[in-house]
């Protein structure tokens, strides 16, 4: 694979923008970031966030994403765990300080950020299961067995999906992909060059 790291607004060492950060505005930059710098269609990998904005690529233009892996994502903020996203909470230190490092921001503008993912995820991810109906291209949804990810959500998510496949990682939590880094690669691995058995 030819591999891309894409940095949404606010993120590594993409500077914020004006205005609030919504889950539909990183679909469409990375929708621009396909067609101007890769040329065409990718594999995605999302993770958390990232995997919403995969599934949103996956409906808005499926030329784009052939195949997508949702990891530690839901399709609808309904399906976090109670408390995941209630309260606004302070970033720790050590986030900052590595947000801080790379960022063309600064260190102070991490603050910023935070709130306004605080309000990005008060109002979305909104999909619903007949949205989820739609989507043309296999998507891998991954989470781990102690994720904050509601599993019913998890399995709500993947009996939608026309082309839906399921991992549930066992002994892992929301950082499923470091906390089994290996297993995980395998399971991506497989789903991104093997077609499914049926």
């Amino acid at each position: 694979f030819h591999v891309y790291l894409l940095e949404r607004r606010g993120h590594g060492r993409t500077p914020d923008t004006e205005g609030p950060l919504t889950f539909e505005q990183s679909a469409q930059d990375t929708i621009n970031f396909l067609e101007d710098i890769v040329g065409g269609p990718a594999r995605l990998i999302g993770y958390s966030d990232g995997s919403i904005v995969g599934l949103m690529v996956a409906q808005l233009r499926p030329d784009l994403a052939p195949r997508v892996i949702c990891a530690a994502g839901v399709y609808n903020l309904d399906g976090w765990m109670p408390g995941v996203i209630d309260t606004e909470q302070e970033a720790p230190a050590f986030m900052a300080d590595s947000y801080g490092e790379i960022s063309p921001d600064g260190r102070d503008h991490y603050a910023v950020v935070v709130k306004k993912l605080y309000t990005m995820h008060q109002e979305g991810p909104t999909l619903t299961e007949d949205d989820l109906r739609t989507i043309k291209p296999r998507v891998m949804v991954l989470v781990g067995d102690d994720d904050e990810v509601k599993f019913e959500h998890t399995v709500s998510f993947y009996c939608a999906l026309p082309k839906g496949e399921l991992a549930v990682i066992p002994g892992t939590s929301h950082g499923v992909l470091v906390e089994k880094s290996e297993l995980c690669n395998r399971i991506m691995i497989d789903f991104m060059i093997n077609e499914p058995i049926e």
